[in-house]
């Protein structure tokens, strides 16, 4: 009975935090996205008046259509996606024309119209967007109420035009992002996430608790879900810094961003190694040195400071103190004696350093270089094991499969 009390307790406290967690990622999400939002209100309401107030159209249906879409668009691809949009409209709007000039309204033609539409923008190549636009397009020319006095094929294609336009007038100039905030923000939930689960992972290690480190293990695994929306919003602010005048200025640390993200990638990738090592060195009870707790605690640290300087568009030269003294942890931890699972441990924590080091903007020769000097010569046999390892990488060489080295 008490057993099950305690896991009754133990699930309640679960549904808790996870519960936590969603309404905290859903306010980061809407904060994230409450500008999106503004733009779009925007650029329809200038659609809007653009077609009613210079065409003459008395329901310029279209135009805040084709604005909205244009803003709802993937970040980075928005001049792509108003040119599709103008396309898919004009697809719709020919075969919806014809076809309701031809057999009038009803389900049947409206099926027929949308099936349409779909297999002739396939047919000319159309990508995903441009057949969804052309779809909708057709069903609004069914079940929307049009003039029938005006040539309706016309302003409509222009309605489209006009929207695109006010679309990438108001990302442009009437409410640009700040791609540094935009990348920024992004960027917070993958290494907020890394740089809490490689600190637990170092309580784990200082408290030998293998349970705790294959917690962090776990939710290491969401960061690959926060990287895509990290690369998506690299290609707006490379996008923002193209369309928008205001934020040209912009473009030297939104490139220190850009140059980084590779590294970032890897980063996390060589801590999912080095967490699920650590792992396995408490299960099978290997000595942990209180030098190989503080590197891993100083590699988390470094992630910190990086995510910080590169927000803030200044040299991330913290991050790279920060890396450097978390390699020479894990030297001295090898030096005092590990098992094979700290070995790699060990490798890992210089791999990682080596990322971080690149994200700071340090080149791979000199990145090399410092880590052999930071590391004191003592991990090149847990780098020579690491290496022996799959899927596992040597500090300073390639994968043990294959691959360039960085």
């Amino acid at each position: 009975m008490d057993l099950d009390r305690e896991r009754i307790a133990e699930l309640a406290k679960e549904f808790r935090q996870r519960s936590r967690a969603t309404v905290r990622d859903r306010w980061q999400a809407v904060k994230f996205n409450v500008v999106l939002a503004l733009q779009a209100g925007v650029a329809a309401a200038l659609a809007w008046v653009g077609s009613h107030e210079f065409l003459g159209n008395p329901s310029p249906v279209f135009a805040p259509i084709s604005a909205i879409g244009t803003l709802a668009s993937s970040v980075g691809q928005r001049f792509r996606r108003t040119i599709e949009l103008i396309i898919g409209v004009a697809v719709g709007i020919g075969l919806g024309d014809a076809l309701v000039f031809a057999a009038g309204t009803g389900p049947w033609q409206l099926g027929v119209i949308v099936f349409m539409a779909i297999v002739v923008t396939i047919f000319l190549g159309g990508g995903p967007a441009v057949v969804t636009q052309a779809a909708a397009t057709a069903v609004l020319i069914v079940t929307v109420d049009m003039p029938t006095e005006m040539n309706i094929e016309a302003p409509r294609v222009v309605d489209a035009l006009i929207g695109g336009f006010a679309g990438l007038v108001v990302i442009a100039l009437v409410l640009p992002l700040n791609p540094l905030r935009v990348v920024d923000r992004a960027a917070k939930p993958a290494l907020t996430r890394l740089t809490e689960e490689l600190a637990e992972t170092a309580a784990a290690l200082r408290a030998r608790d293998p349970d705790r480190a294959q917690g962090a293990l776990d939710r290491l695994r969401e960061v690959e879900r926060h990287l895509q929306g990290f690369e998506e919003a690299l290609e707006g602010g490379r996008e923002t810094t193209i369309l928008s005048p205001v934020r040209w200025s912009r473009r030297g640390a939104l490139t220190q961003y850009v140059e980084s993200s590779e590294y970032i990638d890897h980063a996390v990738h060589n801590s999912g190694t080095l967490v699920r090592r650590a792992v396995t060195a408490l299960e099978d009870a290997e000595p942990v040195p209180e030098a190989m707790s503080e590197a891993v605690a100083l590699l988390a640290e470094a992630v910190r400071l990086l995510r910080r300087d590169l927000g803030l568009g200044v040299r991330p030269e913290a991050a790279r103190e920060q890396a450097l003294q978390a390699i020479g942890q894990a030297g001295r931890a090898y030096a005092e004696g590990v098992g094979f699972s700290g070995s790699v441990v060990v490798a890992q924590v210089r791999t990682t350093g080596s990322d971080l080091l690149r994200a700071t903007g340090v080149d791979r020769a000199e990145a090399n270089q410092l880590v052999r000097r930071a590391a004191g010569g003592h991990s090149g046999e847990a780098a020579r094991q690491a290496a022996r390892q799959p899927g596992d990488r040597a500090p300073d060489g390639p994968p043990a499969a294959a691959g360039p080295v960085r």
